[in-house]
């Protein structure tokens, strides 16, 4: 089993976290079930989100409560409706952190405010999560950092000053281990909107870990996002993309995220370092580039011309390069077609 230090420790692949949010479908036995089947993509961890729709909204039918969004899954929803039937029941928690722990993953959650966070610490996760409408809630950072376990913050929304403002906030309230997500709070996120190359930056400046909760549909944006040297990779899971849940529809199934984990780890894999050697394997296949071969047969004193002479697959003669030096010069043996161009065999 991982454990989120891991996203600290550039020698292991970057930690990617299955995030089931809304995707519950109302059922404590769907959610366990979508907990074996992110575990059985090879994920590491599964995240929750822990809140009640009363802690965020109020129960209102005003215009301003109503969600106006033609691009959006959930234009037209009440903000409490769509709260309440996202929201995981709190006595469901025990049963899926401990159903995590036998599927070998690293299980955490969401807190949305106080109320969710002081719940959330009987279950002793390994680290929290801000979500990006929360990351200029000051007074939840400032607690959630208190507890002194890693902290990992979304920046949708956020300007680089506010982000500035949390990470203070964090590190001065006992935050050591900080991991800021680039985000997108669109849903779904397009691809050209996400900025990767910002998440470099994040780390020189606020001198934080980095990664990214996608919401774009797909994963090559969170497979870009390795190669820009992100350490933790959050993507949103739904067990049956036939079931209409909260977030399904910037959701990933089961073949989705194991593609999404087979080709992140590739990524890493391929970053490797600065290198311009060439591996065992990769000179094995020198012998198929060109180099200098006899096209014609040649006799012992003969005067080697262009025509006697080819470029040609595979590469046991001598390189190509030379073509102009050994033109002109003589044949110290009789040679036949095929023969490959060694400098042993001219005078």
């Amino acid at each position: 089993m991982r454990k989120i230090s891991d996203c600290f420790n550039h020698k292991t692949r970057p930690l990617i976290v299955a995030e089931l949010s809304g995707n519950h479908n109302n059922s404590l036995n769907y959610c366990m079930d979508s907990i074996e089947a992110a575990a059985d993509c090879g994920v590491d961890a599964i995240k929750f989100q822990t809140y009640k729709a009363d802690s965020l909204t109020i129960k209102c039918k005003k215009k301003d409560f109503i969600i106006k969004d033609k691009n959006s899954p959930w234009d037209g929803e009440i903000l409490y409706n769509l709260y309440k039937k996202g929201s995981t029941p709190w006595e469901w928690h025990k049963k899926l952190f401990s159903k995590a722990k036998k599927c070998g993953l690293i299980a955490f959650s969401t807190p949305f405010d106080l109320e969710s966070l002081k719940f959330l610490k009987t279950l002793k996760p390994p680290c929290y999560k801000i979500a990006s409408f929360e990351n200029t809630f000051h007074h939840l950072i400032k607690k959630v950092s208190q507890t002194k376990k890693p902290l990992i913050i979304s920046t949708g929304m956020a300007s680089q000053k506010e982000i500035g403002e949390s990470v203070k906030i964090a590190r001065h309230n006992g935050a050591k281990k900080i991991i800021l997500l680039k985000c997108s709070s669109n849903y779904p996120a397009r691809p050209e909107d996400l900025n990767l190359k910002t998440m470099e930056d994040m780390k020189k400046k606020f001198k934080c870990e980095i990664g990214l909760s996608d919401h774009t549909l797909g994963i090559g944006s969170s497979i870009a996002a390795v190669t820009l040297g992100a350490r933790f990779i959050e993507k949103h899971f739904t067990l049956d993309s036939k079931i209409n849940t909260v977030d399904s529809s910037f959701s990933l199934n089961p073949s989705q995220m194991k593609l999404l984990v087979q080709e992140t780890n590739r990524a890493w894999e391929s970053i490797g370092k600065v290198n311009y050697s060439i591996s065992k394997k990769e000179f094995n296949s020198t012998r198929f580039r060109r180099s200098l071969y006899f096209v014609k047969h040649l006799i012992k004193g003969e005067k080697i011309k262009p025509e006697h002479v080819k470029a040609i697959r595979p590469g046991y003669g001598i390189p190509s390069k030379y073509y102009n030096k050994i033109i002109g010069k003589i044949i110290k043996k009789n040679v036949e077609k095929g023969t490959a161009v060694k400098f042993s065999l001219i005078k």
